[in-house]
């Protein structure tokens, strides 16, 4: 975040940041930007796999977040969604709403704008608790490998291999990863790409709480009637001991 794009909005722990090309050397935008554009493309993979973005923010975005001289890593960011509109200068940009990890700090300002619409979407109006409570908790997060899912998904091209969903999006495709095992305690499953499967979200959903479950020979038991068999890929060889243990679990 340096003030190179005049569309860029910065909120401190959310950004709507403009995507890269189109401009001239003035820094006017003078064309259209395309998600064909690598570093558009890339944060359209940020977005679809859940992978970080590294914010840096420049003294010349002229923000109350910028540093006063030079640059400063700001930490990790999420891309929380993305469209395109058109922007001041009247050609087609596309936006990412990055919003920060977790509970990481980012930049005090003096004061703190009202945050923005999710770009491309109306935010909807929510009553709110001016005095909410407080709990302190202690939480173990299992650390996923996102390299695990990444590599079930592109051998399944993004395609769901229970109902054959193929969701395609700008910029490309989108799948999950769903473990078949649990990672979570007491279930304690591998993250391998064997305890792996490449659906859409609504046979996630559906396996995750039971109403989706797999026989040995890879039937799919969609609540309890048959519904196909599960598509597979040479290189993707599913545990069975991971597929008997969900099955085994929903079924007592």
């Amino acid at each position: 975040m340096s003030g190179g794009y005049k569309d860029d909005e910065d909120y401190g722990d959310v950004i709507v940041y403009t995507g890269h090309g189109g401009q001239d050397g003035a820094g006017n935008q003078v064309s259209d930007q395309t998600l064909d554009d690598s570093g558009n493309a890339a944060l359209v993979t940020s977005y679809l796999e859940g992978l970080p973005v590294r914010v840096l923010r420049g003294y010349q975005a002229g923000t109350p977040y910028a540093p006063a001289t030079g640059y400063r890593y700001d930490s990790l960011y999420r891309v929380s969604s993305y469209g395109s509109k058109h922007g001041i200068d009247g050609f087609l940009v596309w936006q990412f709403r990055l919003e920060v990890y977790d509970d990481t700090p980012t930049p005090q300002a003096t004061q703190q704008p009202e945050l923005p619409d999710t770009p491309g979407e109306a935010e909807p109006a929510v009553m709110g608790d001016e005095n909410p409570g407080r709990v302190t908790s202690t939480v173990q997060r299992i650390i996923r490998s996102s390299a695990v899912k990444r590599q079930v998904k592109e051998w399944h091209d993004n395609q769901c291999q229970i109902c054959n969903l193929r969701i395609a999006v700008p910029g490309g495709s989108y799948s999950e990863g769903a473990h078949v095992r649990a990672l979570g305690a007491p279930h304690n499953g591998p993250d391998t790409t064997g305890n792996v499967l490449c659906l859409c979200p609504n046979c996630h959903v559906m396996l995750d709480a039971g109403a989706i479950v797999i026989e040995d020979d890879l039937r799919v038991i969609r609540g309890g009637q048959p519904a196909g068999t599960l598509t597979t890929n040479p290189r993707h060889v599913i545990d069975l001991e991971c597929v008997r243990h969900h099955r085994e679990r929903w079924r007592k």
